[in-house]
């Protein structure tokens, strides 16, 4: 019997298991490639469901078949059907002898009114679609050609108001680990604060606080409208104009937010808004610094490597922040405590403390 050309191979490894005789390998799977080109279709997938209404109509009617779904929607039914069963595909919907229906996911984040919902933030949080078709020649100019600074209002308003539900939640949720409802009557400056939630947030949990809040002039009125709704505000004063700029109390403050402004700022915009909160609280107040931190070896955290990527894509200083340019510039601020909490799923917030005076 004729020796086996690859004596070294068992008779176990077959090409199917390992790949060719001459590699010691199999090689890998195209799963990760055509995960990236099918999730091109999976985004508009689900926006053209929120913006066709098929969440919200669903959860009013309860689990429908499509003829009457796409009565009550007034769109195609064949076409409709293929939209519904790409949904359940990407575990979106449901679907039970022939009707639809929203799966948990769908009813959480999807609904206009979930407990969670995402739905205003799908259409806005990539950023201007535009700027991701010229993404190489951003990348080679290193410079996006529509900058949202050019109308940020137009761009942040959305945004704010998309993502105002999530940060709300874990900016309540933080109060568990900070426990800032235990202050008597903290004055709080939010800086870039948006729809304001951190401030929202606090606010509500401490009857006696009170809140600067500060923003461009054209997003300012998303806090105004958010104080309202929360009845906090006759206890805000807003402040409108760039937060590198606007004028601010020195050892006024027991609570200062950098509320995911951090990473559109540049390594220079970053470090002076932290500098500019250590030097606006008072000894022993706190900075709440959150954003989407990038760990090391831009594995554990993909969604914050990504969003740095969306930062660049659409600012012109925008980029990832990671952990150790976090820790390295509250360090160098003089922040001392330092810590990083995540008071719900993927939303970490740096809090450090500025040291009390010593006596002399």
């Amino acid at each position: 019997m004729a020796d086996s050309p690859y004596p070294e191979l068992k008779k176990g490894h077959t090409m199917a298991k390992m790949g060719r005789p001459w590699r010691d390998h199999k090689p890998p799977s195209s799963a990760p490639v055509w995960g990236i080109i099918e999730g091109f279709g999976a985004y508009y997938l689900l926006l053209t469901a929120l913006e066709l209404g098929v969440f919200d109509v669903m959860a009013s009617d309860g689990p429908t078949p499509v003829g009457l779904l796409a009565d009550r929607l007034e769109v195609s039914p064949t076409h409709l059907a293929g939209l519904l069963d790409s949904l359940v595909a990407l575990a979106l919907l449901e679907r039970v002898d022939e009707r639809f229906g929203l799966n948990e996911t769908a009813e959480r984040y999807l609904v206009s009114g979930g407990p969670a919902s995402l739905a205003d933030l799908v259409g806005v949080a990539p950023g201007p679609r535009e700027n991701w078709l010229g993404l190489a020649e951003t990348i080679r100019q290193g410079r996006p050609a529509n900058p949202i600074e050019g109308d940020p209002a137009a761009f942040y308003v959305p945004l704010v108001e998309g993502t105002f539900t999530t940060v709300f939640r874990a900016a309540s949720r933080a109060d568990l680990k900070i426990r800032y409802s235990a202050l008597t009557a903290p004055r709080v400056l939010d800086l870039g604060a948006g729809g304001a939630p951190w401030a929202m947030a606090v606010l509500s949990k401490c009857p006696k606080a009170t809140a600067v809040v500060n923003d461009l002039p054209g997003v300012l009125p998303v806090a105004q409208r958010k104080a309202q709704e929360h009845g906090v505000a006759e206890r805000c004063t807003f402040l409108p104009g760039n937060f590198h700029e606007v004028p601010l109390e020195e050892e006024a403050f027991d609570l200062v937010v950098l509320g995911h402004v951090c990473r559109t700022e540049g390594v220079d915009g970053a470090q002076h808004l932290i500098h500019r909160a250590y030097r606006a609280l008072r000894p022993g107040g706190r900075v709440l610094l959150a954003d989407y931190f990038v760990d090391p070896d831009r594995r554990y955290n993909p969604h914050g490597v990504l969003m740095g990527m969306t930062m660049m894509a659409s600012t012109l200083e925008g980029f990832a922040l990671t952990n150790a340019q976090a820790t390295q510039w509250l360090r160098a601020a003089g922040f001392v405590n330092r810590r990083l909490i995540e008071p719900i799923g993927n939303q970490f917030v740096y809090v450090a403390t500025r040291a009390e005076k010593r006596s002399r």
